[in-house]
């Protein structure tokens, strides 16, 4: 139907101001933004509006806008501003975690030592010799010395570090079990975060996915009976993210690599998450150290290196010398490299490991080692700087010991003994967490029966003011 002449299009989406006179009037207000961001925000705003209208008009839920009718309202102004200045800002920014999960997988994982940091400033700053041997002036390894620094440490006959630990599987599977079946238990097909799952890894890499077992039960006969002509190689992957318990039963690393060497076949292990330190004394879970389940005789062992190994993220591959040169060789192995600042930041950390260092100046290892009563100390400090700032009255604020998660898809059901500062307030503590999320620095906590919990395992001692003054500032 055509619109009679002279009758107004009621279309409400004509009111909404242009993304252009918007950006004029907030580049003429907020000089000190850059002009990219001032024209994108303005056109994020523009367009969320448009779509929410749209979304009204067909009759489609949509969430509630402040947004006024009026173009020329400054509430325009004020939203695009905001858009603006988000995406002005740098990314990643540095944060406080006081989540006490010293592997937190949306903050970063594990914080580079300083060592490591100066390690990737260098190799950042000018050139390198990053695939130049020196002594004869022609093409060397890009790896340099990280496989006889990662063999040193973990007693495996070769190694291989490529750009994370999902690439180190599939490189693994496309070069040892491409157009072959690999077998696995039902109760490892895990899935991690960012939908991760094992058997689409699987699949990518070319190799066939052979389900035994059921979900919480799977014996060694299950894997013996699906191993025929086609079988490529038996895969035993760590539970990163869950555990389980009651009526369960799995086969242990040992038995696999015996059935595997029975029927000449390779046996790997995803690890997911692995340390080459032996912190089996300090509680950690013995499947965590590397170099046991390369004693054990897995012929491939795959693990994270920004996880419990405290480096820069990398996957790591401890094998046979077969294995791994063939996997070198892989066309798939140019995709998934190492860039050079990672190699740098993986290369202090290894040496770091070899020198004794490790303990101490790694911070992942340095926090789960750390004593109880270290991380008091720094909470009562914390409860005291927040007594002598905060002032307002119905402020409660507590030292109590804590459990922690070790987080990161890393030791699913292992807890760390903590310590926490409990602070309530007369406002909602979601309300506070969100303040204290745009602080400076921002600040990330826990929330629990409606209190901030900050928890110092993860706080170093060096955060402890700033973390005081950033919840006094979002109290006020």
């Amino acid at each position: 139907m055509v619109d009679s002449p002279g009758s107004v299009n009621p279309d409400p989406r004509r009111s909404l101001p242009s993304v252009a006179s918007l950006a004029e009037r907030l580049a003429a207000s907020r000089p000190e933004l850059p002009t990219w961001s001032v024209t994108q925000g303005a056109r994020q705003v523009v367009e969320d509006a448009r779509q929410r209208l749209t979304a009204r008009m067909e009759g489609r839920p949509q969430g509630a806008s402040s947004l006024p009718e009026d173009p020329d309202d400054p509430r325009w102004e004020e939203r695009a501003a905001r858009a603006a200045e988000a995406l002005s800002r740098p990314h990643p920014r540095a944060v406080v975690n006081a989540t006490g999960v010293v592997l937190h997988t949306n903050l970063g994982r594990a914080p580079l030592a300083d060592g490591a940091v100066d390690a990737v400033v260098s190799a950042a700053r000018g050139y390198s010799n990053l695939e130049l041997d020196l002594e004869t002036g022609r093409r060397g390894s890009r790896l340099g010395s990280l496989e006889a620094k990662l063999c040193e440490l973990s007693g495996a006959e070769a190694a291989y570090a490529c750009n994370n630990n999902a690439a180190a599987v599939m490189l693994v599977l496309a070069t040892l079990a491409a157009g072959r079946e690999v077998v696995v238990s039902r109760g490892e097909l895990v899935e991690i975060g960012g939908s991760f799952r094992v058997p689409d890894i699987m699949a990518s890499s070319g190799a066939r996915l052979v389900e035994v077992g059921t979900t919480n039960r799977t014996h060694l006969r299950d894997y013996e009976g699906a191993i025929g002509e086609k079988t490529g190689l038996l895969l035993k992957v760590h539970r990163s993210n869950f555990s389980q318990s009651g009526f369960v039963t799995e086969v242990d690393l040992t038995e696999l690599v015996a059935l595997g060497r029975r029927h000449g076949l390779a046996v790997v292990e995803d690890l997911g998450s692995g340390t080459l330190l032996d912190l089996r004394g300090d509680g950690l879970p013995a499947d965590s150290w590397a170099p046991g389940r390369v004693a054990a005789g897995a012929d491939g062992v795959c693990f994270w290196g920004d996880k419990l190994l405290g480096g820069p993220q990398a996957g790591i591959v401890l094998g046979g010398r077969e294995a791994v040169d063939a996997m070198r060789k892989n066309p798939m192995a140019r995709a998934l490299r190492l860039d050079k600042m990672s190699l740098a930041a993986l290369d202090w950390t290894l040496g770091a490991h070899l020198d004794g260092r490790a303990r101490d100046e790694v911070p992942v290892i340095r926090q789960l080692v750390e004593s109880p009563d270290a991380i008091e100390a720094r909470a009562r400090e914390l409860a005291e700087g927040l007594h002598a700032k905060l002032k307002p009255e119905g402020v409660e604020i507590e030292t109590l010991p804590d459990r922690a998660p070790v987080g990161g898809g890393s030791l699913p059901g292992f807890e760390l003994d903590t310590w926490v500062v409990v602070l309530r307030a007369p406002v909602p503590a979601s309300r506070l967490a969100a303040a204290l999320r745009l602080a400076r620095p921002p600040v990330l906590t826990r929330i629990r029966d409606d209190a901030l919990v900050f928890d110092l395992r993860t706080v170093a001692a060096e955060e402890v003011v700033p973390l005081a003054a950033a919840t006094a500032a979002a109290l006020v």
